[in-house]
Formats: structure tokens, sequence, C-alpha cells
């Protein structure tokens, strides 16, 4: 199937209030452009350097997401460059994106990273620690919270349904006290071969890329 006839798929499988991100990592410009013709407007990057070549030679109506760890050296490039930044996952980062944020005089819009399977190979605060990371988030000026993230283990539906559960119920937690700059506007949950089952469990965010543009080819 095209990246068009993929993208139409998709559009009939999600609800009008589940946004779509094209994950266009390692990607070509014209692999994104056929998806922006399609009426993709939001892809999402993992690598700043990638973002920032992208963001140079495609349209500047395109609303781009950082969505792999960013390193606290990287965010200086991304100011004023990114639609919402979805993996804050320390204090550390924090402090670092409301100095370069505020420097230009620009908020950002960012998503905290949930490890909610606590998996040492990926990036992500632990749940025990989400709350000190929330109050140093209220003490901010120019970051703002618009809600969650996460990547969860691989396992079959009923694994899945179990985080996607959880991180519904951390959403909705999160929303029940009066928080200064956090909102839980967008969930963030749900990939290729899972978004379905993300969307029934809350998610109103989904990252797809081989779902949309095919299988990389990792030799080339």
């Amino acid at each position: 199937m095209s990246i068009k006839e993929n993208i139409e798929m998709i559009q009939k499988d999600i609800p009008p209030y589940a946004n779509l991100i094209a994950v266009s990592k390692t990607r070509t410009i014209d692999e994104i452009k056929e998806a922006y013709e399609t009426g993709v407007r939001d892809f999402g990057e993992n690598k700043v350097q990638e973002l920032i070549d992208k963001t140079e030679n495609l349209n500047s109506d395109i609303r781009w997401h950082l969505i792999g760890h960013l390193q606290t050296n990287k965010v200086k490039y991304i100011v004023g460059k990114v639609h919402l930044i979805h993996s804050l996952d320390s204090i550390k980062l924090l402090e670092e994106i409301e100095k370069r944020y505020s420097i230009k005089g620009i908020n950002a819009n960012v998503l905290i990273q949930i490890n909610i399977g606590r998996e040492e190979s990926k990036t992500g605060i632990l749940v025990e620690d989400l709350n000190e990371l929330l109050k140093a988030c209220e003490a901010c000026c120019n970051v703002k919270v618009r809600g969650l993230m996460s990547i969860i283990p691989k396992g079959d539906d009923e694994t899945c349904r179990k985080y996607f559960k959880e991180m519904k119920a951390i959403s909705d937690d999160i929303k029940k006290v009066s928080y200064k700059n956090i909102t839980m506007d967008y969930l963030s949950i749900g990939m290729t071969g899972d978004y379905k089952l993300a969307i029934l469990e809350g998610s109103n965010m989904i990252r797809v890329g081989e779902g949309i543009f095919g299988k990389r080819n990792y030799k080339l």
C-alpha cells in the first residue's frame, strides 16, 4: 500500500479527537512530502540534528514533535522549532529547557515521558519520581506540561492494555490536582502495532511510523 493509502486507513480507524503523528525519523524528504500532501501536519523525529535539517527543507506549517530522548546540550538547537517535546524525563532537562526558552521569551510545550515498564533500555522517569518533577514544573515560567508520553514494553494485547490503563490512571490522577503550568491535554501512547488498543484505553495521541511509511531498510 502507498503512504496515502496507509494514512487514509489509519484515519478511518481512529476517532476525530485522536492526534496522528507520522514518525518520520530516517524517512526521506519525498516520503514526508507524500504524507504532507495527504493532509498530515504532525511529524515526529527522534534526533535533534535530523529534525533541524528537515525543518529547513519542508513546509513551515508542519508541527514537529521531538519524540526521542533529548540531551541537555541539544536543547538550545530546538528552541522555536518544535511544536511539542515528548521526552521530558528529569529535573536537569527541565531546568535546561526553562533556561533556553526563557532567553528567547517563548514557551516550551512538553510531555513528561514515563518509563511505565521500568525498562533499563528505555528513558523516561519512574512513577515514584513523578511528583518531584511535577513540583519542579510548577516553579517554571516558560515550560508548560501538556500531558504524558510512554513507550510501553513489547507484549501481547493483555499486557499492552495493562500498561495503557496505568498511564491513563496516572493522567487522570494528575487532572484531579490544580497544578500550575500543568494540564493533561495529551496522552501520547500507542504506536504502529498497538494504537487501536491505546485509543480504547484513553490515548488521544498516537505515533505511527512503519504503519504509514512501511518498514525501514536498515541496510541503506
